[in-house]
């Protein structure tokens, strides 16, 4: 892999292709949360990683620092990572509601954010679907809640879907982090994966990476069909969190390492890639399969 990442996107594709079964180039998505602040460089760091792979581009909100505004769009994201922002599919962060209720997000965006107000939709890449969840709960209409309309939707979108399935969404279930203690308002979306044999959850929120072993939403471990968490708050923008004591089935944690995490999804497994900027030496890596 160390040879692959080195060529240019063409080459790329075509090299993971001819290690594919029958040839079929497998799918990757390539992102991180927590993104652009113009107070420092670190989105331009972690763009430079996004622009050496081919594949389709996710945030996991936070996107525009500090208010998610217009201005904050313009002068922050749109010079950086809005350099690939024709293959974005992006999610919403608290951050991203700070301005106008997150109309800025919605207008800079525009159909790729999925239907305006919401905050949530799904598509598909290769054999594998996606859905990205709005988990800001006191501004997406009717909340997270049991019963609500996103969790009606989230139902039934899975159950039509039928594919192996990587969920998205800013606020994680499960965290170690200490600034942000782990949300419980999500808990009924998360349930709905699950039930749903969901494969991986991504959250940004906390500025760090941590990897969690398969689980249950209550945090029992479950290798068979639990979900496999990764928070990638790395994106760049504002300051890095710090941990404590490590949460139940945390495998894997770093506070200080910009970087994005790059998906490889192929017909039944799937292989994660943490990837470093420049200069840093953190990694993380490893398989999985479909439920």
């Amino acid at each position: 892999m160390a040879l692959i990442w080195g060529l240019a996107p063409m080459l790329l594709s075509a090299a993971l292709a001819a290690g594919s079964p029958g040839g079929a180039a497998p799918a990757v998505l390539i992102g991180a949360g927590d993104i652009a602040d113009c107070a420092g460089s670190g989105d331009s760091r972690t763009l430079a990683l996004v622009q050496r792979s081919a594949g389709t581009v996710f945030t996991l909100g936070d996107n525009a620092y500090p208010n998610g505004s217009r201005a904050d769009f313009a002068r922050c994201y749109e010079p950086t990572w809005g350099k690939v922002k024709n293959r974005t599919r992006p999610a919403l962060g608290n951050h991203d509601y700070r301005s106008e209720n997150g109309a800025p997000y919605f207008d800079y965006f525009g159909a790729a954010a999925g239907p305006r107000g919401k905050g949530y939709y799904s598509y598909d890449v290769g054999s594998w679907h996606v859905v990205v969840l709005n988990t800001n709960c006191g501004n997406v209409p009717g909340g997270c809640g049991q019963g609500s309309a996103q969790q009606r939707w989230l139902r039934a979108d899975l159950a039509a879907a039928g594919k192996c399935t990587v969920a998205m969404a800013h606020h994680p279930q499960f965290s170690s982090a200490t600034l942000h203690p782990p949300t419980k308002r999500t808990l009924p979306l998360v349930r709905t994966l699950y039930d749903a044999g969901t494969e991986l959850l991504l959250a940004g929120h906390d500025h760090v990476y941590e990897r969690f072993a398969p689980q249950t939403p209550t945090a029992r471990p479950d290798p068979d069909r639990g979900i496999r968490q990764i928070t990638v708050g790395t994106g760049g923008g504002a300051e890095r969190h710090t941990f404590g004591p490590a949460a139940a089935n945390s495998e894997r944690r770093n506070s200080d390492t910009l970087g994005v995490l790059r998906l490889t999804l192929r017909p039944g497994s799937y292989r994660w890639d943490f990837l470093p900027v420049a200069g840093e030496t953190f990694t993380d890596s490893g398989t999985g399969t479909c439920h």
